[in-house]
């Protein structure tokens, strides 16, 4: 099940992202800053509350268009804060990353919508 997979990759997501900011604190090097938060809020805390609305109803969850949602805000959730960090230590040549990667959240959003206002009329 779809909701089950985003709650557990948030979860990693979520580790990850609070020990890169636990090494931040502790080099008191704080440029990464921008993409630490996008990865906590957009990977870890997005995705286990898209997770837990497909473990809550479990119907909706395992639709085609809640696979498709959820594998796309997995990919985007990862890529958007990764390509952030590639600009900030690489430069504005790789800005095409983070594009990418929020067009793919948006998206993935955008879906998340028309499932919640389906699944509220059933």
């Amino acid at each position: 099940m779809i909701g089950s997979l985003m709650m557990c990759v948030s979860v990693v997501v979520l580790l990850l992202g609070m020990l890169a900011g636990i090494v931040m604190g502790i080099r008191q090097d704080f440029t990464l800053a921008p993409a630490h938060a996008h990865l906590n809020l957009v990977g870890g805390v997005l995705l286990f509350l898209f997770g837990l609305y497909y473990r809550l109803f479990p119907a909706v969850g395992s639709t085609p268009l809640a696979r498709l949602q959820g594998w796309l805000h997995i990919v985007g959730g990862i890529a958007f804060p990764s390509g952030v960090a590639v600009v900030v230590l690489y430069g504005e040549s790789y800005i095409v990353v983070p594009i990418v990667g929020s067009l793919i959240v948006v998206a993935a959003m955008a879906l998340f919508t028309v499932i919640v206002f389906r699944s509220s009329r059933a």
